[in-house]
């Protein structure tokens, strides 16, 4: 199954991911993770995406594409992938559909803005070694520290509410439009937040009859 996860900055797509992957046997390809690679390996692609980031500017659309398509060409990706965090916008899933990268589904997992806010603010996450705890759901076994390596919890600048409500307007201008690109295609499916990660594991199966 080739896969698109859909969802606001701090719905679960990276955990339901992960969790899929197992699931199904097929890899997840994050983007930043795979534009970080890129850059190591000094790939074609991986050296133009450098050439940006060394300048302080965005990596274009169509170098993010080719570093995907580079990505997919991979022997693990020949029965399905999951991606995340890409297309983020209509212009980049054209791209995408251009370039011929062929996606059976996208799913988009819907949390309400009220609740994400209130979600990321409760993340905290570990300075020494970034493994993520969450006050309610996932917290700690000794507040403010990490159950791995003993370091200290904080909270990332980015979980912060004003940052997080930033970023959902930007989410919501750019990237929920994408939910219609894919309905015209008879390729989306939505499906609702649950109150834990297995009860929404569980809608997603249903969803995609896994």
């Amino acid at each position: 199954m080739r896969l698109i996860l859909l969802g606001a900055p701090g719905a679960g797509k990276g955990t339901q991911a992960e969790i899929l992957s197992k699931l199904m046997g097929i890899p997840t390809i994050s983007t930043g993770n795979i534009l970080r690679a890129a850059m190591k390996n000094g790939t074609p692609v991986g050296l133009a995406a450098k050439s940006y980031v060394d300048a302080g500017k965005l990596v274009p659309d169509e170098v993010i594409i080719g570093i995907i398509q580079e990505r997919l060409a991979e022997p693990d990706c020949a029965n399905g992938y999951i991606l995340d965090g890409v297309p983020r916008t209509i212009p980049q899933a054209e791209a995408m559909e251009k370039m011929g990268i062929a996606i059976d589904c996208a799913l988009s997992i819907e949390v309400e803005d009220e609740v994400i806010v209130e979600r990321m603010a409760g993340r905290r996450t570990c300075k020494d070694c970034s493994t993520t705890f969450h006050v309610v759901n996932n917290p700690p076994k000794v507040e403010g520290i990490c159950d791995n390596c003993g370091g200290e919890l904080t909270i990332r600048k980015d979980d912060a509410p004003e940052t997080v409500k930033a970023r959902l307007v930007t989410y919501h201008r750019d990237t929920e439009p994408l939910k219609a690109f894919y309905a015209e295609r008879g390729k989306l499916k939505a499906v609702e937040n649950q109150a834990s990660v297995e009860a929404t594991t569980a809608v997603i199966r249903e969803a995609l009859g896994i």
